[in-house]
């Protein structure tokens, strides 16, 4: 009896999960399991799931979900990214992103691992820059990271007044645009990553 039929409503795999299907089996070569033995250790993390379902998996027969993947990259050892995306050789080569469209190689994976959004308009990238970095992770990660400007009040980084307009200026628009609040000394921080790239900031005086 299929997954399908078990409960598993029937899903038309789109790219994305092609991807995935095509991932998952270079990995599982490249790590050398057979299919047993990725069950195997599947089960070992908590999620069970049969040879031949691993099997229809690579195959694209069987739907991978949220928590198959993240249980496969844990056993694979890599990110969940790396079983989303696909591995091309060059960053011009055009990547197909359900419901994103086609991007070259590049900008996905930037945007798989959060450094950019997948898709910027010009007359509105400044503020969707701002945004998916606001949005897309947790403030303390940011600081883990570099995000932050605390030598604003050391002396270390002198924000000229234009510079804190603007700031200012972005804030508000997207407050506007996403109709809520949006803490001013995070935004700060975000912004100020955004355009010296982390580490100690130069001063813009």
């Amino acid at each position: 009896m299929s997954d399908q039929q078990y409960g598993r409503r029937a899903v038309e795999v789109g790219p994305t999960g092609k991807t995935v299907a095509d991932n998952l089996a270079r990995l599982r070569k490249v790590r050398g399991y057979s299919t047993r033995q990725l069950a195997t250790e599947l089960e070992r993390k908590g999620r069970s799931v049969s040879p031949s379902g691993i099997t229809r998996m690579e195959k694209g027969d069987r739907v991978v979900t949220v928590d198959d993947l993240v249980a496969l990259a844990a056993v694979f050892g890599v990110s969940p990214v790396s079983l989303l995306l696909p591995l091309t050789t060059t960053a011009e080569t055009s990547v197909e992103i359900t419901g994103g469209g086609t991007v070259d190689a590049l900008r996905a994976w930037e945007w798989g691992i959060g450094r950019l959004p997948l898709r910027t308009t010009p007359e509105h990238e400044r503020t969707q820059l701002a945004e998916h970095r606001l949005y897309g992770m947790p403030q303390w990660l940011s600081d883990h990271v570099g995000y932050n400007v605390k030598g604003a009040a050391t002396g270390v980084l002198q924000l000229s007044d234009e510079v804190k307009a603007q700031i200012e200026k972005d804030r508000l628009q997207i407050e506007r645009e996403a109709g809520e609040k949006v803490d001013p000394e995070m935004f700060t921080r975000l912004w100020v990553q955004r355009v010296f790239g982390g580490g100690d900031a130069p001063s813009v005086d």
